[in-house]
């Protein structure tokens, strides 16, 4: 038995610290300043001003310095976030939304529960006609359903039977390539259509490899392989 297979499946979505802040924010495209405002909080000071204080949403699990702190439900809700802040929404108004979501649908976790996908576009509908809130109107269509750039994000959560997200495919690469599952590999990424581990992939070709000798080895395109490079190493393809 697998030390993953001895912990229960909502043990290791909630519980048991996956990744390090850095690792998160790569996984999502988002700088790592901006993931750690959003797992940790921020305080900004201000001359002659309060310092300006922004808690944290993203669900994080106190560890030693330099280890994993984000479980795989953290990594989800800042995939939410990432869809929210594409959309145009300020880090003030996701805490609002995250809020008014928790409140109406009654439970922790809200930006990981397959709730959001179903009820959240119409919450938050009613709350920005309710309140006048131009901003968070933004991620709403007048049919009271979440935006294209949010749906497109959303999209990507595969629920458990808990209506709790259990696979996340990443949105670092426009097409649908690579995923998280907590069951498999440690919740590293990996490609969907082969389960490769995606660092590996990236090992041989950082090694010098050539992409047709590693597409063949892992049973890939060479397509699927070169966007993935093009999220993970900017430089190299």
């Amino acid at each position: 038995m697998t030390d993953q297979e001895q912990h229960p499946f909502a043990e290791l979505r909630f519980g048991i610290p996956i990744y390090t802040v850095a690792e998160a924010a790569r996984h999502l495209g988002v700088p790592e300043s901006t993931f750690r405002a959003w797992s940790h909080g921020y305080v900004r000071q201000q001359p002659s001003r309060k310092p300006v204080k922004g808690n944290a949403f993203v669900t994080t699990i106190a560890a030693r310095k330099g280890q994993p702190v984000v479980p795989f439900v953290g990594l989800v809700e800042g995939m939410v976030a990432a869809a929210f802040r594409r959309a145009g929404v300020s880090l003030q108004h996701i805490r609002t939304a995250l809020r008014i979501l928790e409140d109406e649908i009654g439970l922790e976790h809200a930006l990981a529960s397959r709730r959001l996908y179903t009820d959240g576009g119409r919450i938050l509908f009613d709350y920005a006609k309710k309140t006048d809130d131009d901003e968070l109107a933004v991620v709403v269509t007048g049919q009271r359903v979440f935006t294209d750039v949010v749906k497109d994000y959303l999209a990507r959560i595969r629920y458990a039977q808990d209506d709790y997200a259990s696979r996340l495919i990443l949105p670092v690469t426009v097409r649908p390539l690579i995923e998280v599952d907590p069951k498999r590999n440690f919740g590293r990424p990996r490609f969907i259509n082969s389960g490769a581990p995606v660092a590996a992939v990236l090992n041989r070709f950082k090694a010098g490899e050539s992409l047709v000798s590693i597409a063949a080895d892992f049973d890939l395109d060479s397509s699927d392989i070169e966007d993935v490079l093009r999220a993970a190493l900017p430089d190299a393809a």
